[in-house]
């Protein structure tokens, strides 16, 4: 006991060390990642969603690196092993030991596929709560401003409560199979009756029963230990299919080029764009759909004009624009200045040609003058 005791701290030591270098891996990757995307498909997630990845779901999988793979395949070693010790007494009691498996792996399939049925629809009501939430906290200056606090209040109310309900609709399903999987510790519940007729009828000894009875009674515990890590996995799958969509996410089209456009001039050639947004497929991983905008747009802007986009609020204006400074890449046609292709230069080349006045404006917790410098160093 004192050795399993030294090694048991020892082991987690090791794997806690392990997972949380993997864990700093994998958000550095990730930041280094979103540095390279497009920023409009960053301001798509969401400061809620992309909060949660970061932080919660990366995170959560600290469980299957320091605990699951660790905790788990040592817990599944000892019943193979007294499995083992069993078969080798007698067969026959080894067997009746083991029926209770079947039907605890039953449950436990049956609870891995109820929960990855409403899987998608769950995290899909976080993300969207988790937005919300911020979105509330963020903007709740202006609600009070103009008393706008029953109307935000509701949006609000109705998100948690949805997240509340598809977490309940998640459990309920998974219930009846979590109180079927509890009877997988009784591996005596044939081997007791069954194995006492055997010895009754000279089918087996008494002091193999009393052993396997002994042995029967061991296995229980680290075997619920094991696969009680079982029903995270689905969660953790989806989680990691979120975070490969991003980190398989296609960059940013730019070279590290200058520019070297001729004028000023603005060209939009049969530019189309659409937005994605992340919605549950039909196997519960997250699936990305398009909703076009924009199609087979083409003007130009001439230098030294105004140009004036005209039209009603989403009639992709603002699209427009972003599609400008970059914000995202064309998905047909292109944009070009002096003649020079966005795609043909670096983002500081195009950044150092155009001002662009956002609608919603972000300002540091800091003086104005840094605040300035961000955009100009040199600023007085």
């Amino acid at each position: 006991l004192v050795l399993q005791a030294v090694l048991y701290g020892w082991g987690l030591n090791l794997s806690h060390k392990a997972a949380y270098d993997t864990l700093l891996r994998l958000r550095t990757a990730l930041q280094k990642r979103f540095e390279k995307l497009p920023l409009g498909v960053i301001q798509e997630k969401g400061v809620g969603a992309l909060k949660k990845m970061f932080i919660d779901d990366i995170e959560s999988m600290e469980l299957l690196l320091a605990h699951a793979l660790p905790e788990g395949l040592s817990n599944l070693a000892v019943p193979v092993v007294v499995f083992a010790a069993m078969f080798l007494t007698d067969w026959k009691l080894g067997l009746l030991s083991l029926c209770s498996l079947p039907l605890g792996v039953l449950a436990m399939g049956m609870m891995y596929r109820s929960g990855m049925s409403k899987m998608g629809d769950y995290y899909a009501a976080g993300q969207k709560m988790n937005n919300t939430i911020v979105e509330y906290i963020n903007g709740m200056e202006v609600v009070k401003v103009f008393n706008k606090d029953a109307d935000s209040y509701e949006r609000f109310r109705k998100d948690v409560s949805d997240y509340r309900d598809y977490t309940l609709a998640w459990y309920k399903a998974a219930w009846p199979w979590m109180a079927i999987y509890s009877l997988l510790p009784c591996t005596v519940i044939l081997t007791l009756p069954l194995g006492a007729w055997f010895v009754l009828s000279g089918w087996s000894a008494l002091p193999d029963l009393i052993l396997v009875l002994c042995l029967s009674l061991s296995i229980g515990m680290p075997l619920l230990k094991s696969l009680g890590f079982l029903p995270t996995m689905p969660q953790l799958n989806y989680k990691i299919s979120a975070l490969e969509q991003v980190l398989d996410a296609p960059e940013l089209q730019q070279t590290p080029d200058s520019f070297h456009g001729k004028d000023d001039t603005i060209v939009y050639d049969h530019v189309s764009f659409g937005y994605t947004k992340t919605q549950p497929g039909p196997d519960g991983k997250p699936m990305v759909v398009e909703d076009e905008v924009l199609h087979d747009i083409s003007f130009t802007a001439k230098a030294g004009q105004k140009t004036a986009l005209v039209g009603e609020s989403g009639s992709g204006k603002s699209t427009l624009a972003k599609l400008l400074i970059h914000y995202y890449d064309p998905q047909k046609g292109s944009i070009s200045i002096g003649g020079q292709k966005l795609c043909d230069m670096s983002l500081e080349a195009l950044n150092s040609r155009i001002s662009y006045v956002a609608q919603d404006q972000y300002l540091f917790n800091t003086s104005l003058l840094e605040n300035i410098r961000l955009g100009r160093l040199n600023a007085t």
